[in-house]
This record gives structure tokens, sequence and C-alpha cells, in this order.
């Protein structure tokens, strides 16, 4: 089955890493997709850019409006995600548990839903 775990986390922590904790981060965030991959449990995983590159695109009777910014009022922004494939919920979250972002917040593991037609691909 099918997992996305999505990484959130105060961007303004982030931000006050020394540029070695920053780099060390990332080199065990890079380790770690290598390691999911190498396991077969790695479907897809990227990087979001900040919040301020976000836009929140609404429909309201037939209206569309985007404005600027994240999805909710909030001080922890969603960063990535990485889907995962794993033999139930449990795996997923023992998988999630590892991802080093977590550590500057937390990351949410719901099952994906397959959508009729699609086969099960990731578009």
């Amino acid at each position: 089955m099918r997992y996305l775990c999505m990484i959130f986390f105060d961007e303004t922590k982030l931000a006050s890493l020394g540029a070695g904790e920053h780099a060390a981060l990332l080199a065990e965030a890079a380790a770690y997709v290598d390691e999911l991959r190498g396991g077969g449990h790695l479907v897809f995983a990227q990087a979001l850019e900040g919040v301020e590159a976000a836009t929140t695109v609404r429909v309201r009777s037939g209206k569309l409006t985007a404005h600027d910014g994240p999805f909710a009022e909030t001080k922890e922004q969603i960063a990535g995600f990485v889907v995962l494939e794993a033999r139930d919920l449990n795996e997923a979250i023992q998988l999630a548990a590892r991802i080093p972002p977590v550590r500057l917040g937390g990351v949410e593991v719901r099952p994906v839903r397959i959508l009729p037609g699609s086969g099960g691909r990731i578009a």
C-alpha cells in the first residue's frame, strides 16, 4: 500500500540552522532517500519551495480565487513529501519517523487512495 508522508516544520527553525548543520541535514535526508530506494519503499520524494512561493487556489460558487501564501494559518508549513510503499500503516510510520526533518516539526502519514482509472500510477 502507498502512503503519503507530508513533512512539515517551522521554516524559521530551518533558517536558524548553521551552514554546517543545514548541509548535514540535507546529506542525511539524501542518504535516507537512497536507503528507502534501495529497500524498495520509495515511490517518489520531493522538497518544496518556501511558503513565500505558495499560492492557495479555491473555487466557490464557480468563482476561482488565488491567494498568496500557504493553505492555512499556521507556524508550520508543508516543506516536502515522500510517497512510500509499505506493508501497512505501522511500517509506514516507522519509515516516516526516520525522515530527518521530522526533528524540526513532524511528518503526517496518510494512505494514498488509488483513483479509478489511474491503474495505481502517479501521474
